[in-house]
């Protein structure tokens, strides 16, 4: 995949300088993420900046085992669903955007699980919008879903510069990942240069209204930063290889899922898209 993202990879620094200019962009932009509030997280300082903005979320935020559904008050996975889809209309409402949204409806801790299928409606729904940028997760070992929405932004990335179509630039946006002291939120694994955004006093009360939507992610949303957001030209990444040493931060959880068989399912995902691993 690294052909491909690299011919993308110049137009990447255009849109961080539009950001920080705070310019409003007509170009079609892509929010690709793993779970509902993940937006906000990640770009909701800027969001409205971008006039022609697809949405497009991997899962339901839902995990089937009911833990967390349980957890928030609700009896089934359909139900917390619902209700995490109601909290990000209730944010996007905050932020005044009405994004196109396209939600493929993976389980949440399930994503690794069908990457094939998800990387070509993604690069299916990203050719239909005429995506110009995409900000997505970086591979960062935090949560599976998070790094199987990484790989397969880039590898619709791929599919779409193999077909003879302009693959869209890829830009990283930073969620947790594991540290020493448990983890780290909101800063990037060592890597590519990136851009710190600093927000503005009525882009972080906006952000904190959105990020209030989400109710049901109350103990969770609150420790992250309010005060920047921070994007990088996506490099292109190893999948195949950890993120980082030691252990993963989903590997401290019960999600089911270990970073060796995540690195498995990538290198069977890429042979099933007929990409190089």
């Amino acid at each position: 995949m690294g052909r491909e993202q690299g011919r993308a990879r110049l137009s990447a620094g255009a849109l961080l300088t539009r950001l920080a200019r705070r310019e409003p962009l007509e170009d079609p932009v892509a929010i690709v993420v793993a779970h509902p509030d993940d937006e906000t997280l990640g770009a909701g300082g800027v969001m409205p900046l971008f006039r022609d903005l697809l949405l497009l979320q991997v899962t339901d935020g839902a995990p089937r085992n009911l833990e967390d559904a349980r957890a928030a008050g609700f009896s089934t996975a359909e139900d917390y669903a619902e209700a995490r889809e109601r909290e990000l209309q209730a944010a996007l409402r905050v932020a005044g955007v009405a994004p196109g949204r396209v939600r493929l409806g993976a389980a949440d801790q399930g994503a690794s699980l069908n990457m094939p299928a998800i990387a070509r409606a993604m690069a299916a729904h990203l050719a239909r919008h005429g995506t110009r940028w995409v900000l997505t997760h970086a591979y960062e070992g935090g949560h599976p879903d998070h790094d199987a929405t990484a790989f397969c932004v880039q590898a619709a990335a791929a599919l779409l510069a193999r077909g003879g179509g302009e693959a869209p630039a890829i830009l990283e946006m930073p969620f947790y990942h594991a540290a020493p002291d448990g983890w780290a939120i909101g800063r990037f694994l060592p890597g590519p240069p990136h851009t710190v955004l600093q927000l503005t006093e009525g882009e972080r009360a906006r952000k904190r209204a959105m990020i209030d939507a989400f109710t049901t992610q109350a103990g969770v949303l609150g420790q992250f930063p309010l005060d920047n957001e921070l994007f990088r030209q996506a490099p292109a990444h190893d999948f195949t290889a950890p993120p980082h040493e030691g252990q993963l931060l989903y590997e401290r959880h019960g999600w089911g899922m270990g970073g060796q068989r995540w690195r498995a399912l990538v290198a069977e995902a890429s042979l099933a898209l007929g990409l190089a691993v």
